[in-house]
């Protein structure tokens, strides 16, 4: 039998059969002791209501036709038997009235009815997960693949259910096993796992052991990273618990908590909830003071809450601005400087507070910084295109924001290309700016850029060009280009997706004060084109149409 709370190692090999029997045996002794009880009266009133509901659920598991072959059966009623004889027990004592005292038997009595609100739980769980007919172990190895799979899936559903039901170690022998499962075999775990076993795993994020914590903290994180299970992840509430651990928790559990928020961050709705549940302050802080992959982590998840408008303002009262900068000078990993430099875009892409503050905390010089590095540019290029707007002509040059621009224009990726000619849209407010921009050498860089498969990429680049050539100086550049007029004529394409056109009319309007030019034009198509951009109603492509029609006759006539 089980004595004195514990398993007696004579019976510990009984058979499923020969538990239940005994746990069947046990019942009707725990009520008698219990309702020879005389102190007390209210807490062996509510034990006495737990032990009449036992034998129901003892019959509900034996009835099941996999009952025998299923461990968690045997384990189940191993421990319904200890609890009832821990009830015999302490029923015993107090009919005696042994005690050693009356506030330490209420304690045990208390933790008397917790167990006993565990074994009925465990034994409903059992049934209600239905792995009871899922989970059996045959005798002989599996012959087929078929067979292989399901019993791979049967031990992984066991290993799910031991998170719901039983003893803490029972628990972190399970979440032992399943953390490594989902290192070695996550296709098979991710086509078992449901939601019933998500909400444990979150509920066992708040556990009191901080062990059980951290290995279901690293489950979960696994979980989020291989990007099936983050809606069932956010909707049983996982959340707060995982910000109150990078808050507060071991060094493990900070890490993976945050690589889990920064993965469960990618949706939008999901980053405004993490502000919402107070993310923001933890996730800073954890830039500051945590190690490389926490700290970048971190960063990243910043980065896709600030791609949230709404969301902005929030992020800058908590410091986000101060701690951006500081990581694109000190970060500690090169993805920290990245992430640091795509949030500081967000965050000046339209507010003009943000953007304010950016430049008084220096942000300037350490976008450009980090642009001498060998990180990508797109986004320091695109949060420097944000800024230039709000900053003088004087800064700009004395920062050496233009030859920074030429680098990019001539060896950065397209994306980069594409933002460093949109900046140079902005800053040429004034004819001196624009001489100086020209002057740095972008014009030719420009002009290739018009060739670029990217709609958006071409059009930005027709902009600049455009708004470069209304200062003369730059204007003979174009033409000196061999490449400038063929560019320009290939965008006076109609078709709809084209959208650089416009731009094109005005370069080539600027151009056609040049026999030389007007000739060029004329020889690569720009009639036909300028023809159907006239019926379109584009701006100046009719003055152009006439001025080439003239050239072409006053050609015609000469060689007559």
């Amino acid at each position: 039998m089980v004595e004195g709370g514990g398993l007696n190692p004579a019976v510990d090999n009984l058979s499923t059969e020969e538990w239940l029997s005994c746990a069947q045996g046990l019942v009707p002794k725990a009520l008698e002791k219990a309702r020879e009880v005389k102190g007390f009266p209210g807490r062996w009133k509510m034990i006495i209501s737990k032990l009449e509901q036992i034998p129901s659920r003892l019959s509900d598991l034996s009835s099941h036709p996999c009952f025998s072959k299923n461990a968690l059966c045997k384990e189940q009623l191993q421990a319904v038997s200890k609890t009832l004889n821990e009830a015999i027990e302490l029923a015993e004592i107090c009919v005696r009235e042994k005690y050693e005292g009356k506030l330490r038997m209420q304690s045990d009595l208390d933790s008397l009815a917790g167990k006993l609100d565990l074994n009925l739980r465990d034994c409903g769980l059992l049934i209600k997960t239905g792995v009871l007919g899922e989970v059996s172990f045959p005798s002989a190895a599996p012959s087929t693949s078929a067979e292989a799979e399901a019993l791979v899936h049967g031990n992984l559903r066991e290993l799910l259910a031991r998170l719901q039901i039983g003893h803490l170690e029972a628990k972190h022998k399970a979440l032992d096993s399943l953390v490594e499962l989902m290192k070695d075999d996550e296709k098979n775990m991710l086509a078992v796992i449901g939601r019933s076993n998500i909400a444990a795993l979150v509920q066992l994020l708040t556990a009191t052991s901080p062990r059980i914590r951290e290995k279901t903290v690293t489950l979960i994180c696994s979980l989020a990273e291989s990007g099936s299970c983050e809606n069932w992840l956010v909707t049983e509430g996982v959340l707060p618990p995982l910000i109150r651990l990078v808050e507060s928790g071991s060094s493990v559990g900070k890490e993976k908590s945050t690589i889990a928020l920064q993965r469960l961050s990618m949706s939008l709705e999901t980053a405004r909830s993490i502000v919402g549940h107070g993310g923001v302050r933890p996730l800073i802080e954890i830039c500051r003071t945590g190690d490389s992959v926490s700290q970048a982590a971190a960063a990243c998840t910043l980065k896709n809450i600030s791609a949230v408008p709404e969301t902005r303002q929030a992020l800058a009262e908590e410091g986000i601005v101060k701690m951006m900068i500081n990581l694109l000078d000190c970060g500690i990993l090169l993805g920290s400087k990245e992430y640091a430099a795509e949030c500081l875009q967000n965050l000046t892409s339209s507010n003009d507070d943000l953007k304010r503050s950016v430049i008084s905390e220096g942000g300037i010089r350490s976008l450009l910084a980090y642009l001498d590095g060998p990180l990508p540019q797109e986004s320091a290029v695109g949060a420097l295109r944000n800024l230039v707007g709000s900053v003088s002509m004087d800064v700009l040059v004395s920062v050496g924001l233009l030859p920074r621009l030429v680098h990019v224009l001539k060896s950065g990726s397209l994306g980069a290309q594409q933002a460093a000619a949109s900046a140079i849209c902005r800053i040429c407010s004034s004819t001196e700016m624009k001489r100086l921009v020209g002057e740095a050498g972008c014009i030719p860089l420009l002009v290739r850029m018009l060739e670029a498969k990217a709609n958006n990429v071409r059009e930005v680049a027709a902009q600049a060009v455009a708004s470069l050539m209304t200062v003369s100086h730059n204007c003979r550049e174009v033409k000196k280009d061999d490449k400038s007029v063929p560019n320009l004529v290939a965008l006076l394409d109609p078709s709809p997706h084209n959208t650089a056109k416009k731009y094109a009319v005005c370069c080539l309007s600027l151009l056609s004060s040049s026999q030389k030019c007007k000739k060029l034009m004329i020889s690569y198509g720009a009639i036909g084109y300028l023809k159907k951009l006239t019926e379109m109603d584009i701006p100046g492509a009719k003055k152009l149409l006439e001025r080439l029609e003239r050239g072409k006759l006053k050609s015609l006539f000469s060689r007559k």
